[in-house]
């Protein structure tokens, strides 16, 4: 878990960019579904976000004041 927290924007680069090749390259794909992946793919990036705004508001509190 401390994997997933530590590289969390880079998990989901690589999850985003998964989907958008498969979406590309197997054009049978149900518009619903890729609209699903879509809909969770902005979930999931708020989440990413959130987890980055901690990580910087963390290192600030334990910068030295400058």
């Amino acid at each position: 878990m401390q994997f997933i927290k530590a590289h969390a924007a880079r998990l989901y680069a690589v999850a985003v960019s998964a989907i958008a090749l498969v979406a590309f390259y197997v054009p049978d794909l149900p518009d619903e579904l890729v609209l699903g992946l879509v809909a969770a793919v902005l979930g999931v990036g708020e989440a990413v976000q959130r987890t980055e705004d901690g990580k910087t508001a963390e290192a600030f509190a334990k910068a030295p004041n400058a």
